[in-house]
């Protein structure tokens, strides 16, 4: 039979040329076009793995606890974990589509058949038992490959679910880690704001004792009662921005909104990696987000290509063997038994269009797969760059305030000591020293933000630029069909 099967699938084939005019894929035209790498700078593989665990380079145990629960709380990563079951599910079912099945009838049934019918007397007017036990089995013979593509298509949807996992994963950490360096941040700006306010009521207390002395205007006065409220504002300013930022750090760990009060973080204990000689942006080609586009390019093909093999010829073989017998009491008898065994063929001839239109819709969605990919590896070359150049230019602001706030400083210090000879007043300190907390702000500034860009190149390169023990798999470069 199996012969018999073959030759058939044969002639099938030798007619195919005329009978496919009938269904047929017609013109189409060629696909999008995958961005070169080489366009970008580059290279068509990853040169070393991505690190899983990132953001410990800031040296924060703190920080990794939290980064911890974020990725093990954060309903958000539930849910791309269902997405990616859901995927596995798929593939699991497609993967089974290509074996042969193998199935179990038991049935009995007290049937009276028809005086009238086909059934001459003495069955005809008469209740009888009916019983059948029968086991069938079919195995779809999958010359045409339809069943190996759409297994494909499956896991590539399912290696791009791991990869959009993978991606959930980084971009949480990054947000863990940004909003971690902001409350620092904020933190220490209020020591320095209150400072600040410690200064200016130093200040006019100064300008009180000068009033009375007849040495200023009650102008100077005014306008230095005016500076304390002003600074207890901006304290209570950044008081409200830290709690903001404490609540948001505990929505992404899936804490109450007050679990994290007691939170305080500072910029000093945070490290910053400086940036390796030779860093390229062919590491991009580890991103999660670049490989779940180039795996759903991957799977978008296998999907044209499955739905081009549905206008060939369906070949399967179908079998059965059972016992059948009027009367249930002749059932297991052996001349009850039946058996038969044949191929069966399908071939789409008229079908309105349908298949074409669902091969049209194929080719849409792999055009559509392959500019997500351009897209997302352009995203991924201005992310890296943007970094890069932000990261070197903070090297400079910083190189060049430190110098500024060095001199600050020698001039606070020479007038603290002038003041303490006899030689200057103190308004010359409290004026020196307004200067220095300036410098001393701006200085935390530029450290947060150099942080910051340190979260976010790590984010862009898909996980920093060390070589870790363990990674996700690195996808194969997207082709057009």
């Amino acid at each position: 039979m199996l012969v018999a099967a073959v030759m058939l699938v044969a002639l099938v084939s030798a007619l195919s040329g005329v009978l496919s005019g009938c269904a047929s894929p017609g013109a189409m035209p060629p696909p999008a076009k995958v961005t070169p790498p080489a366009a970008l700078g580059l290279q068509d593989a990853p040169t070393t793995p991505a690190d899983a665990r990132w953001w410990q380079a800031l040296g924060d145990p703190a920080l990794d606890a939290l980064v911890d629960r974020a990725l093990e709380a954060q309903p958000t990563l539930r849910v791309a974990a269902a997405r990616l079951n859901q995927a596995r599910a798929v593939a699991e079912a497609r993967g089974a589509a290509d074996g042969p099945r193998l199935d179990l009838a038991v049935d009995a049934t007290r049937q009276r058949y028809s005086e009238h019918g086909i059934f001459p007397p003495p069955l005809a007017g008469g209740y009888y038992n009916l019983g059948n036990v029968t086991a069938q089995g079919s195995w779809e013979l999958d010359f045409f490959g339809r069943n190996r593509a759409a297994l494909q298509a499956a896991l590539g949807t399912e290696r791009a679910a791991t990869a959009d996992l993978a991606a959930a994963r980084t971009l949480l950490a990054a947000q863990v880690a940004r909003s971690y360096v902001g409350l620092a941040r904020l933190i220490d700006q209020r020591e320095v704001a209150r400072r600040t306010l410690a200064q200016r009521e130093e200040l006019l207390g100064l300008i009180g004792q000068r009033v009375r002395a007849g040495l200023d205007t009650n102008v100077e006065l005014r306008q230095g009662e005016a500076a304390p409220p002003e600074a207890r504002s901006q304290i209570e300013a950044l008081d409200e921005q830290i709690a903001l930022a404490r609540h948001q750090l505990a929505a992404l760990t899936a804490q109450a909104p007050a679990a994290l009060d007691g939170l305080a973080p500072r910029l000093a204990e945070l490290r910053l990696v400086p940036l390796p000689d030779g860093l390229g942006a062919d590491l991009l080609g580890r991103r999660p987000d670049v490989q779940a586009a180039r795996w759903r390019v991957e799977a978008a093909t296998q999907g044209e290509a499955a739905a081009r093999a549905e206008f060939y010829p369906d070949v399967r073989l179908s079998a059965f063997v059972g016992l059948n017998a009027l009367g249930l009491n002749h059932l297991f008898d052996i001349g009850s038994r039946t058996v038969g065994i044949g191929p069966a063929l399908h071939l789409p001839l008229f079908d309105a269009g349908r298949l074409r239109a669902q091969l049209h819709g194929r080719r849409v969605d792999l055009d559509a797969a392959i500019e997500q990919y351009n897209s997302a590896v352009l995203d991924a070359v201005r992310e890296t760059a943007d970094a890069m150049t932000s990261q070197a230019s903070l090297v400079r602001q910083r190189s060049e305030q430190a110098l500024a706030q060095a001199g600050v400083e020698q001039a606070y210090d020479l007038a603290a000591q002038r003041y303490k000879a006899g030689l200057a007043s103190y308004l010359v300190v409290l004026t020196a020293e307004t200067q220095l907390l300036a410098q001393r702000r701006l200085a935390l500034d530029l450290q947060a933000r150099a942080l910051e860009v340190q979260v976010a190149l790590n984010r862009s390169l898909g996980g920093g630029w060390s070589e870790p023990a363990t990674s996700l798999a690195a996808a194969p470069a997207p082709r057009a069909p």
